[in-house]
């Protein structure tokens, strides 16, 4: 009898793990479907602006809509010749994540991460830049954020809550190294330097960016210009809906 409960036990488990990990319909977990798409999310981790794993991230995956998620296909196809290709830091974002950011954005007196990702920003200026909204495209689940690193990556050394920050506007070897291209900034970098089109970005970094700005364009991708690894595709499946189920 014990055993026969155990293995009911251990096969509702597996049955809950299976549902736990189903996705909405049009929507799939894009690392699945992109060969050697490189995953850093960076909110499942404490590796981000907030310092702390975001609400709604249950697990490090990539989702997004199938439309996205074939249109990145593409673009990983034309850097593979090259021997580059993607790594995202962030995909579809639950609504209670943006919630998340909401507050902490109001808590100007939790300046922790400050060092690193808006060393020159005042906090409560935050809204009022645009670095932080009440809505994000990210929860309509074709927007993603991303770089371009060569492939193999190389290795990169994991973040440890509490060692010192480094500004992310600064060089290649004195910010947070990230095995990624030279961008010009490390991600989520709240700073003008990390607009797109910002002359002050060292020349190959400018260089990055337009060859991923390119190949994201032609595969139907917009940019947002204050970030250089924030795209939206144009004609996303779910325009008007910001969705809220969790990343697991």
């Amino acid at each position: 009898m014990k055993r026969f409960c155990l293995t009911a036990l251990l096969i509702l488990a597996a049955a809950s793990a299976g549902l736990a990990a189903e996705l909405p319909p049009g929507f799939v977990d894009a690392q699945k479907v992109i060969p050697g798409l490189i995953v850093e999310m960076r909110y499942f981790g404490q590796h981000n602006f907030v310092g702390a794993r975001i609400d709604g991230y249950q697990a490090p995956r990539c989702i997004l809509t199938k439309t996205a998620a074939a249109a990145l296909a593409g673009v990983q196809a034309d850097l593979q010749p090259m021997g580059l290709g993607l790594k995202v830091y962030d995909c579809y974002r639950p609504q209670r994540a943006v919630a998340h950011f909401q507050r902490w954005a109001k808590d100007v007196a939790d300046a922790k991460t400050k060092a690193e990702f808006y060393p020159s920003v005042d906090k409560r200026d935050l809204f009022k830049l645009g670095y932080v909204a009440d809505k994000s495209s990210h929860s309509r689940g074709s927007t993603v954020d991303l770089t371009i690193a060569p492939l193999p990556p190389a290795p990169q050394p994991a973040f440890r809550l509490g060692e010192k920050l480094a500004a992310c506007t600064r060089p290649v070897g004195q910010r947070w190294p990230d095995n990624g291209l030279d961008m010009g900034t490390g991600f989520d970098c709240f700073d003008k330097l990390a607009h797109t089109a910002s002359p002050a970005a060292p020349a190959q970094a400018r260089a990055n960016r337009a060859l991923l700005q390119t190949l994201m364009t032609e595969h139907g991708f917009i940019n947002f210009d204050q970030e250089w690894w924030h795209y939206t595709l144009a004609g996303e499946p779910f325009p008007d809906t910001y969705f809220d189920f969790p990343v697991r």
